[in-house]
């Protein structure tokens, strides 16, 4: 099946149920000409999201990118690749294919029929849910739109320009349900998604891991390893969602966010093991002078990523959370697969805390506790990453190894906030904290070091100093394939 991104197939009337019509303005699968309301109104925000996609997007200019566009929504064969210029990308709304069978499996309401649409006393927590959702997808594409810049090759460069469109078509997901089941409210919460930037001081976005800078190439490997994965589960759990379309959206989203997490794993472990390369070689020691960065710092990055992913979960005990259960807004990760009453009524958990000067634990209702709940499945698919970054270090044969930090390391939200925790775990005084916290966490002088590596690469199939090749391409091609055309002022 040929497609371009700019006009897109014929859509086929006897086509799978699955299949994407580009026959549109807005590319969609939810007929989208058959409401002229909404199709009007979705048409007059997308010239205000191509303004903000030119003004925030990547700022490295292009001719055009190797990019994948969803054709369908089914199990198989869903994307296309060609080559095509970012800003012409097809955005579009793509929800998976309708059950029309489909119960609600949790809380209260659980057994009857999914809802089609807005209960009217959970419209204003259902808007809520997607508005902070679908503000963390503009965001991250703002914190890295000067990366290219500093490409480490061809092909890294391709997979921050996928990431970002992708992030950008996450937007229009969430601006669609805004649109489609929120009326005048919906509309004007869809407007301020765009008026919000990150880390502007007057008007940020919401989540604070969300107003950092990405100042490098190592901290974006860490965010789509360790930030993006925090969506992963926050899509889980609204994969769950009593509100239909809710979780039909985010069912297809998890089918594109799977490739940003790939590429934060990726990323990170080519790091890894070209320092683990220079380590061998140079007997156990790599330095920036040796154009590769320290395992130390690496530890650094993990240390603070990590930790500030830890906090968009919010706290540990959440009235909200235990109601957007009970009311089947928001499920948790893997819902149907638990193996309780999905009431939880009655279970209770464990909890961690800092109580004069140590760790300790107290027994706390389940349905408070689902924040935790879902943080803990985050951190044990964390670890799954690390382990493999870790292998590549064993397989140069180095003893040293990286490490998680403890949950209640660096934390700003929720029963460790601003507790002097260690990576290790332990509870420190106040001045003993501050006095090693630059051991811990990235410096200014380590980011300057790092920042001072990012020489752009932008010859096909050679690599920057400091990140070994990918074993393979993308998509069954050569990674010496030419995925991203640059514009003549891209080369200057």
């Amino acid at each position: 099946m040929s497609i371009d991104a700019r006009t897109g197939p014929a859509p086929s009337p006897t086509g799978p149920l699955s299949q994407i019509d580009y026959s549109e303005r807005i590319p969609n699968n939810v007929n989208l000409n058959g409401d002229r309301r909404l199709q009007r109104a979705l048409e007059g925000w997308q010239p205000k999201f191509l303004d903000w996609w030119r003004q925030l997007g990547p700022s490295l200019p292009t001719k055009d990118v190797y990019l994948r566009t969803a054709v369908a929504v089914g199990r198989d064969g869903w994307a296309h690749f060609e080559h095509v210029p970012m800003e012409e990308y097809r955005w579009g709304i793509f929800l998976a294919e309708a059950d029309p069978d489909r119960v609600i499996s949790f809380g209260k309401h659980r057994g009857e029929p999914a809802w089609q649409e807005v209960p009217g006393e959970h419209r204003a927590d259902l808007m809520r849910l997607i508005v902070v959702q679908g503000d963390t997808e503009p965001a991250s594409v703002e914190q890295q739109r000067v990366l290219g810049s500093t490409a480490p090759s061809i092909y890294d460069m391709r997979n921050l320009f996928q990431v970002n469109v992708e992030e950008g078509r996450h937007l229009w997901a969430m601006v669609y349900l805004l649109h489609a089941y929120f009326g005048r409210e919906g509309r004007d919460e869809a407007e301020q998604l765009l008026k919000r930037n990150s880390g502007d001081l007057d008007s940020p976005r919401i989540l604070g891991a969300f107003n950092e800078a990405t100042t490098d190439w190592l901290q974006f490997f860490m965010f789509t390893y360790f930030t993006d994965r925090d969506g992963k589960f926050q899509l889980g759990t609204l994969k769950e969602s009593a509100f239909d379309p809710l979780a039909r959206t985010c069912e297809f989203m998890l089918k594109e966010e799977a490739h940003h997490m790939f590429v934060g794993t990726t990323g990170v472990q080519r790091t890894v093991e070209r320092t683990a390369e220079v380590m061998k070689e140079n007997g156990g020691a790599a330095a920036f002078e040796q154009g590769v960065i320290p395992l130390t710092v690496i530890q650094k990055y993990l240390n603070f990523q990590f930790s500030v992913s830890m906090d968009l979960f919010g706290s540990e005990r959440s009235t909200n959370a235990g109601n957007y259960y009970s009311s089947g807004l928001k499920g948790r990760w893997m819902e149907t697969r638990r193996k309780d009453d999905h009431e939880l009524l009655e279970d209770t958990r464990e909890m961690s805390f800092v109580e004069d000067g140590k760790i300790a634990t107290t027994t706390v209702p389940m349905l408070s506790a689902l924040n935790l709940d879902l943080r803990d499945e985050y951190v044990a698919d964390c670890a799954n990453g690390v382990r493999r970054w870790n292998q590549a270090l064993e397989d140069a044969g180095l003893e040293e190894r990286l490490l998680l930090p403890h949950e209640g390391f660096n934390r700003k939200v929720g029963v460790y906030a601003g507790q002097p925790v260690s990576p290790e775990g332990e509870v420190l005084d106040a001045e003993t904290h501050a006095a090693r916290i630059d051991s811990w966490l990235p410096s200014e002088q380590d980011r300057k070091a790092v920042a001072d590596l990012m020489v752009p690469q932008y010859e096909l199939g050679k690599f920057a100093s400091w990140i070994a090749p990918p074993s393979s391409g993308i998509n069954d091609q050569p990674v010496e394939f030419d995925y991203v055309h640059l514009a003549e002022e891209g080369l200057a």
